[in-house]
């Protein structure tokens, strides 16, 4: 809900959301959302070819242009297995794929937009642990100069986050760096110890 407001696919009921000062509703819609790239935990793909899925109707991008979005997001590790390459079709949802390849479309689709602004919302989840790795090397090098608003339960995803929101029943609750908020709130220190616990 939080990281809906950013793109305007919803507006909240009461106060404003503000970027850089302005309220979001004084931008033009088209404006803002070409300043948003937005991964979602569960992406949708489209009947079609890789580069076309990549694409998402950049017309104007050239055919390196998308190879060298899919190295830097490891979709190449997986299209290079395919026998028509980037012209394979992936089937209706993507169903040809892993969600892990599904969730590395999904990044090589905002590295080619390359917004200033991004949102990362479960970009993670459900992924075994070679898919993570891949997925969190790509995300690292994708949020470098961004303003980068990244949702997670996963702590291993949270090592991205220069600053840290707790929330509970939909209030903040913290904010902070990690060690502060390990040290200061019982919440976040409860599931951070949950979460490696279940992991050892």
């Amino acid at each position: 809900t939080l990281a809906g407001l950013l793109p305007r696919f919803h507006d909240p009921a009461d106060g404003k959301v503000l970027l850089d000062g302005l309220d979001l509703r004084d931008l033009r819609l088209r404006d803002l959302r070409d300043s948003v790239a937005f991964v979602p935990q569960r992406p949708f793909l489209f009947d079609a070819t890789v580069r076309e899925n990549v694409l998402l109707g950049q017309t104007k991008r050239s055919n390196s242009a998308v190879e060298t979005v899919c190295k830097q997001a490891y979709v190449d590790e997986f299209v290079k297995e395919f026998e028509n390459g980037y012209e394979e079709q992936l089937g209706e949802g993507g169903s040809r794929l892993s969600g892990g390849q599904i969730q590395r479309i999904a990044l090589a689709r905002a590295f080619i937009k390359n917004a200033p602004i991004l949102v990362l919302d479960e970009a993670t989840s459900s992924l075994d642990a070679e898919s993570e790795d891949k997925i969190h090397q790509a995300m690292e090098r994708l949020i470098a100069g961004k303003t980068t608003l990244l949702i997670a339960h996963r702590f291993s995803s949270l090592k991205l986050a220069s600053r840290i929101l707790v929330m509970d029943e939909g209030q903040i609750i913290a904010d902070g760096s990690h060690d502060k908020l390990y040290r200061d709130c019982s919440l976040y220190r409860i599931l951070y110890d949950t979460q490696f616990e279940d992991k050892s």
